[in-house]
C-alpha cells in the first residue's frame, strides 16, 4: 500500500520537456522584445522624426516601442505561466498569440483582396517621402537605397521629383537642383570618377532622352513586379512568422491540459488520502 501511495504522489502529468521548451521559446522572444523597445527608445530620444511622421502613418520608433512592449507582455505571461504552471497566464498567452496570428492573417487577406487600395496607399507614402527627401537624412538614405536596389526613379516616373521643393521645375525655384533628380536615379557606370551631378536637368528631358542617363520607370511598378516574382520568398517569410506563433499556441495548450490533469490527480489523491483502503 505504501509503495502504491508513493508512486501516486510522485507521478505528474506535466511533461518537463513541454514545460521548459515553452519557457525557452518565450524567453527568446522576450529578449527580442527588450531589444526592440531599446532600439525604439534610442531612435526616439536621439533624433527627431518629424519627416518620418510626415510621410509615414506611424513613427517607426514609436511602432518599434509599441510592438516590443506588446511582445514583452505576451511573452512574459508565457515565461511565468510555463515556469509556475499558472493556467491563467498560459491562457492569456495563448489567446493573445491566437489574436495576433488571426490579425496577421486578416491583414494579409485584405492586402491581397484590396491590392488596388494598397497600391494607392503605397503611392501616397512614396510621394510624401519624395516631398520630405531633404528633411531627414535617414529618409534620404532609405529612398536612395530603394532607387538603387530596384533601378527606379520616383513613384510613377522620374518626373515625380518635381514634387520636391528643391527639385521642382518652376521658374521661381532658386535651387541649383532645379529640374534635377537624385544621384541614386542615375544609371550605374563603370567609370572610376563618379559624376554625382548626373541627374542635373533630367526632368527637362523627354523619356527617351532621359533614359540614356537615368532610370525613368517609377519604383511602384518595380516594387509590384518584385513582389510578383518573389511570391515564394514572401510566402516563406510569412510561414516563418506563423510557425513560431502556432508552435507557441500548441505548446501552451498542451501544457494547460497537462496542468489540468495534474490538478484533477491532486484532488483525487486528497479525497482518498483519508481512505484506509487507499
Amino acid at each position: 500500500m505504501a509503495r502504491s501511495r508513493t508512486l501516486g504522489e510522485d507521478f505528474t502529468f506535466v511533461n518537463p520537456v513541454v514545460k521548459y521548451l515553452l519557457f525557452l521559446f518565450n524567453m527568446l522572444f522576450w529578449s527580442i522584445s527588450l531589444v526592440m523597445v531599446g532600439i525604439g527608445v534610442y531612435a526616439r530620444v536621439m533624433k527627431h522624426a518629424e519627416a518620418a511622421m510626415a510621410c509615414l502613418a506611424v513613427d517607426p520608433a514609436i511602432l518599434l516601442i509599441v510592438v516590443g512592449a506588446l511582445m514583452f507582455l505576451i511573452t512574459f505571461c508565457g515565461c511565468i505561466g510555463s515556469l509556475r504552471e499558472n493556467i491563467c497566464l498560459l491562457q492569456t498567452f495563448s489567446i493573445c498569440l491566437t489574436l495576433v496570428f488571426l490579425l496577421q492573417l486578416v491583414a494579409g487577406v485584405l492586402g491581397f483582396v484590396f491590392s488596388d487600395k494598397a497600391r494607392s496607399k503605397v503611392s501616397e507614402i512614396i510621394d510624401s517621402a519624395i516631398i520630405h527627401y531633404r528633411d531627414d537624412l535617414d529618409l534620404q538614405n532609405l529612398i536612395d537605397y530603394g532607387q538603387k536596389q530596384f533601378s527606379c526613379c520616383g513613384g510613377i516616373s522620374y518626373k515625380d521629383w518635381s514634387h520636391n521643393m528643391y527639385f521642382n521645375c518652376t521658374l521661381e525655384n532658386p535651387s541649383r537642383e532645379r529640374c534635377s533628380v537624385p544621384y541614386s536615379c542615375c544609371l550605374r557606370t563603370t567609370e572610376k570618377v563618379i559624376n554625382t551631378m548626373c541627374g542635373h536637368g533630367m526632368q527637362d528631358l523627354e523619356y527617351l532622352a532621359a533614359e540614356e542617363y537615368i532610370y525613368t520607370n517609377g519604383c511602384i511598378d518595380k516594387l509590384v513586379n518584385w513582389i510578383h516574382s518573389n511570391l515564394f520568398l514572401l510566402g516563406g517569410v510569412a510561414l516563418g512568422l506563423a510557425i513560431p506563433q502556432l508552435v507557441g499556441i500548441l505548446l501552451s495548450q498542451i501544457l494547460i491540459n497537462q496542468i489540468k490533469d495534474q490538478i484533477e490527480l491532486q484532488k483525487y489523491n486528497s479525497q482518498h488520502r483519508a481512505d484506509p483502503w487507499y
